[in-house]
């Protein structure tokens, strides 16, 4: 069944997150695709009273769901595991990619550039291959690369204007080199995948890396007398950190130590996301491996490496709020209105003002989701007495 479009809609008697803070009892009005300054005279009021009303959420890491993969699906494989993952509130997203041969993460480049021409996707992330092999992860080894700028930037332009965020392993030879490039084309560099010390993560970070692609993991621990990677990308104000709050990637304490030195204001809680998310468990390909996903968590058959999550962000939003006592104001920023500045999309999404894509999430009073709208049009309707 398509989504229904809102037209002229109050949602009435939610506490509706806005950037200015939570509006108990309040009234957000929909005209069209847009949030309005106010409602028309014939508008429908939808009464939400006893619910929550935040922005969609924006995933700046996601490898696919609904049983297809962003890395190797075809176009209308793609689109089922964007639906699968509006469903669970993320209506804006980006298709991550995975280590593979160089001219074939061309052509997917070009594919996935498609659909973020007709505004399914935000953009393209690069996970691989300029990454280290001594924290692939999920990646194959045998396929990875030097960060050579003439080959960053390959894939950059293969992606036609697409190309939003590079993950690299910055202490490898060209990776500052290609920080810098990427720096200049306006693509973020996200430092991952990395066995840097800290000294050259503070050069990373000092050539124009931004983003921690998921802090903590893929990434050497913090020691008393080499403070690595995760210290350089916690002190500093300059880098908006990834975490993936599934409950397997990180402990809860670990969690609330990155919210307390990053503050709100530069975490992105994403999903890292995989075939299975939202699919069920079973055997999958992540790119050239095979995953094995058991109880909710994927692991590649040989080596047992974590490969990705199953997670929505529906569930990290809901485990941030009610598991790590994460104010729901400080959820928001991190699940949509970070991602969406660092996405360079704040103008339309990430919030909810007036003249920004009607993109909101309805979620009850323990946080569970009950509604979705993207773009004025009803994913998943609330139901209303």
């Amino acid at each position: 069944m398509a989504p229904r479009a809102a037209d002229s809609t109050v949602l009435a008697g939610a506490r509706v997150v806005l950037p200015t803070g939570t509006v108990e009892d309040g009234r957000l009005a929909v005209e069209g695709a847009r949030i309005a300054a106010a409602a028309s005279a014939d508008a429908r009021t939808v009464d939400l009273t006893g619910h929550w009303v935040v922005p969609g959420f924006v995933d700046m890491h996601n490898h696919g769901g609904g049983g297809a993969s962003f890395t190797s699906g075809t176009a209308d494989e793609v689109l089922t595991g964007i639906r699968t993952h509006r469903e669970h509130g993320t209506t804006t997203m980006v298709a991550s990619t995975v280590t593979g041969e160089m001219d074939f993460l061309a052509r997917r480049a070009g594919e996935l550039s498609e659909l973020v021409e007709q505004g399914d996707l935000a953009g393209i992330h690069f996970e691989g291959p300029f990454i280290s092999p001594c924290r692939k992860g999920a990646h194959s080894e045998q396929l990875l690369r030097y960060p050579d700028p003439a080959e960053v930037r390959k894939l950059v332009d293969a992606a036609r204007g697409a190309a939003r965020m590079v993950t690299l392993a910055t202490e490898l030879p060209g990776g500052l080199d290609s920080v810098r490039l990427l720096a200049e084309l306006g693509v973020i560099a996200a430092i991952g995948h990395t066995d840097a010390t800290y000294a050259q993560t503070v050069e990373a970070i000092d050539a124009g890396a931004t983003v921690a692609t998921h802090l903590f993991n893929a990434m050497p621990p913090i020691a008393h007398r080499e403070p690595g990677p995760i210290t350089a990308l916690l002190e500093d104000d300059r880098i908006t950190v990834e975490l993936i709050n599934d409950g397997t990637h990180l402990h809860p304490a670990v969690l609330e130590l990155a919210y307390r030195h990053k503050g709100a204001g530069r975490v992105a809680l994403i999903t890292d996301a995989m075939d299975a998310a939202g699919f069920g468990d079973g055997e999958y390909q992540l790119g050239p491996l095979a995953v094995e996903v058991r109880d909710g968590v994927a692991r590649l058959v040989e080596g047992g490496s974590i490969a990705g999550s199953t997670l929505t962000l529906d569930t990290a939003f809901r485990r941030a709020v009610t598991l790590d006592r994460i104010p729901v104001e400080d959820v928001v920023r991190s699940i949509s209105a970070n991602p969406a500045r660092l996405l360079g999309v704040d103008d339309r999404v990430g919030s909810l003002e007036p003249g920004k894509d009607a993109d909101l999430v309805v979620l009850d009073e323990d946080f569970v989701l009950k509604g979705v709208m993207r773009r004025g049009e009803w994913i998943v309707e609330p139901k209303t007495a």
